[in-house]
């Protein structure tokens, strides 16, 4: 696994940025979906597009995805716009929840393991790699309990807090990605 830092951010070019979560109302707000906010954010006043199996936007050069496919199957997305784009594996960004990080924490990397992500699985069993970069959002894991009910459960009051800065944080690392 490779650490990213922030000098490091003109090293590599990014074309393709990917949001991974659950589509539907029952999901919104949820941990699983922390990127799917993230995606909100940053596209709030554009005029945004169904494409890929996703909604999508691009900005200075960069093409947003948010996949409307359930996680699981956020390589189709990937890969769809991947090809039509002839991106390399190494120009992907994939924004998604990480429980191995603590609440807030935000992190930049390329490579390295998938853990339990389905989402990411599900990429690197579609595009044949795991050599893109990813941008890991913290969600934190539960002291006690079952992992998947904590990653489709809300967030608390106190915990939006916490994620207001690091939604401020990634914002800053993908506004200076291509600088």
């Amino acid at each position: 696994m490779n650490k990213i830092t922030k000098d490091d951010y003109n090293v590599f070019v990014i074309k393709l940025i990917a949001f991974l979560g659950n589509p539907g109302q029952e999901y919104k707000n949820t941990r699983h979906n922390v990127a799917f906010t993230l995606f909100d954010r940053l596209t709030e006043n554009d005029s945004l597009k169904s494409k890929f199996h996703s909604i999508f936007v691009e900005k200075n050069g960069i093409k947003y995805i948010k996949p409307i496919t359930f996680m699981n199957l956020s390589g189709t997305a990937v890969s769809e716009a991947k090809a039509f784009y002839k991106i390399k594996d190494d120009e992907i960004l994939v924004c998604h929840d990480d429980s191995e990080l603590k609440l807030g924490e935000v992190k930049l990397q390329c490579g390295g393991s998938l853990k339990c992500h389905n989402g990411l699985r599900s990429i690197k069993d579609r595009i044949g790699s795991d050599n893109f970069f990813r941008l890991r959002i913290g969600i934190g894991r539960p002291k006690y309990g079952d992992m998947r009910i904590y990653v489709l459960s809300p967030f608390k009051k106190e915990e939006l807090e916490i994620l207001d800065n690091s939604f401020y944080e990634a914002e800053k690392i993908i506004k200076n990605i291509n600088k």
